[in-house]
C-alpha cells in the first residue's frame, strides 16, 4: 500500500544550507528502505562549501537550480541545472557551489548517516 510522507525533516547544518530529508534515516527510521537509500531536497546559498568527504555510499546529485561543484581527485566537475552527477562509494569527494548557489536532490545508496559520510575536520 502506497505511502504518504507528509513533509521532509530539516536537518541542521552549518553554512547555510537547507537539508530536508524525504527518505531515510531520519525521517523515516522505521521504514525497512530507511537503511537503504536517502532521499534529500538541499538549497545551498552562493559561495557554500563543505569538507571533503570520502562516503561509505554511492550518491546522485540532481541540480534543479544554479550549478554544484564536486571537486575530486581528478579536478573539478561543474553540474549545472538539469544535469546530474554521480559520486561512487569510497571516493574523496568536496561539493561547494557557485556564487548564484544551488538548489539540488541528492540520493544516496545505502542511506547518508553522519557516521558513513567519513568528512574530513577543516583545517
Amino acid at each position: 500500500m502506497p505511502e504518504l510522507i507528509a513533509a521532509p525533516t530539516r536537518i541542521p547544518v552549518a553554512g547555510g544550507k537547507i537539508i530536508e530529508e524525504h527518505v531515510g534515516a531520519v525521517t523515516t527510521p522505521d521504514l525497512d528502505l530507511a537503511s537503504s537509500v536517502s532521499v534529500a531536497h538541499m538549497v545551498a546559498p552562493g559561495g557554500w562549501s563543505e569538507p571533503a568527504q570520502t562516503p561509505d555510499f554511492d550518491e546522485i546529485t540532481v541540480v534543479l537550480r544554479g550549478q554544484v561543484l564536486v571537486e575530486h581527485d581528478g579536478g573539478v566537475l561543474t553540474v549545472e541545472a538539469g544535469q546530474t552527477a554521480i559520486s561512487r562509494r569510497g571516493e574523496r569527494v568536496r561539493y561547494s557551489c557557485g556564487d548564484e548557489g544551488a538548489e539540488y536532490v541528492s540520493v544516496c545508496l545505502p542511506a547518508f548517516t553522519n557516521e558513513s559520510v567519513n568528512r574530513e575536520d577543516e583545517a
